[in-house]
């Protein structure tokens, strides 16, 4: 049984043919090579020292006493929810 998910829907289709499975596999393929060409553009942009705000805006909370430390960056996860969530939205129409 194979599963594959249908271009521009978000439904699941099961045993697809395999007609329709090698007509697919192209875009898979492409997708695949977008996706890792992103998360290497996003590695580099972070190794080279683009991130470093990513962790240290204002509001993110941290407690540190004696040899303990607490951290919690609810500000930077706002930030990154707000900016997934946008390019999410855009690119689904």
């Amino acid at each position: 049984m194979r599963f594959l998910w249908r271009d521009g829907k978000s439904r699941l289709l099961l045993s697809l043919p395999d007609a329709k499975l090698e007509s697919c596999m192209p875009e898979i393929g492409k997708m695949l090579v977008v996706l890792g060409a992103v998360i290497v553009l996003l590695g580099l942009a972070l190794w080279n020292g683009f991130g470093l705000w990513l962790g240290r805006l204002p509001g993110d909370i941290r407690i540190e006493r004696g040899s303990s430390s607490f951290y919690f960056p609810i500000v930077t996860c706002l930030v990154l929810s707000i900016v997934l969530s946008l390019l999410l939205a855009f690119f689904r129409r």
